[in-house]
């Protein structure tokens, strides 16, 4: 059965978005909502904020670790769109005030060099797919007071996606294993947390797989130039105003964020 009011709901979302004031978990007047209705409601954000002139630029998979599964009760992946609003670049500056509650965390991005539409897509063609990685970090955050987010909250909240940013050397996979590739985060100098690839649903590059086989069933392709965030590689660790993030990856190098303004 279709979610009651999706266009409302992602209405409240969408004035979140612009007044940076969250509402209710929407589970919280509807508990049986699920991730379907989640999606309904994330397409008709979507509608919304490309109306507003924004583009889609790529993809976020959030939930790609077995311990954010078990956090929000789930056996799969989310994902949701990546607007070009949102995209910074290696050492750029982060406005604290686009946010609500934001988080950040590192993890490896593809670029992508060749169309892939699923089903049916293989880990080994995604890998052809793929032009190469970049090291990113992305800034989530939620338009859920409190983070209280169930299963349907995150997913139509556009998978909790807030911003990224990523280094600008795109790197080729020949060589190299993405499962295999370390990953530090720093805050202000000092050693937050680390990571490893593996830590993206065992292989960021099924990832990849999982995502064009997923948008695939609904009749939406992966095109070049996409960019494919691969899901945290570590806890997501908050933001405070001042505060300059460094990730550093095996193979891809460095991306550094500075946070601006105040909460």
């Amino acid at each position: 059965m279709p979610v009651t009011d999706a266009p409302g709901k992602a209405r409240a979302l969408y004035e979140a978005r612009r007044t940076r004031v969250p509402i209710p978990p929407l589970t919280d007047a509807d508990p049986s909502l699920g991730m379907a209705d989640g999606y309904a409601v994330q397409q008709e954000l979507v509608s919304l904020l490309l109306a507003d002139g924004d583009t889609v630029v790529g993809h976020k998979v959030g939930a790609t670790s077995k311990a954010m599964q078990r956090l929000i009760g789930i056996d799969s992946p989310d994902h949701g769109p990546v607007l070009a609003s949102t995209v910074y670049r290696d050492g750029d500056t982060i406005p604290l005030d686009r946010f609500i509650q934001p988080k950040v965390e590192a993890e490896i991005v593809f670029v992508l060099g060749e169309r892939l539409a699923g089903p049916g897509v293989t880990v080994p063609a995604a890998r052809r797919a793929i032009a190469g990685a970049v090291a990113g970090m992305e800034i989530v955050d939620s338009r859920i007071e409190d983070w209280r987010i169930a299963l349907a909250d995150t997913v139509a909240d556009l998978a909790s996606n807030g911003a990224m940013a990523t280094s600008s050397q795109v790197v080729p996979l020949e060589g190299w294993d993405p499962r295999l590739t370390g990953m530090t985060l720093t805050r202000n100098g000092e050693l937050v947390d680390s990571g490893a690839g593996a830590a993206a649903l065992g292989d960021p590059v099924a990832v990849v797989a999982w995502l064009a086989n997923t948008l695939g069933e609904a009749g939406v392709v992966l095109e070049p130039g996409h960019l494919i965030m691969t899901g945290a590689l570590h806890a997501a660790v908050p933001l405070t105003a001042g505060d300059v993030f460094r990730a550093e990856f095996d193979r891809l190098g460095p991306v550094t964020i500075r946070v601006g303004g105040t909460a």
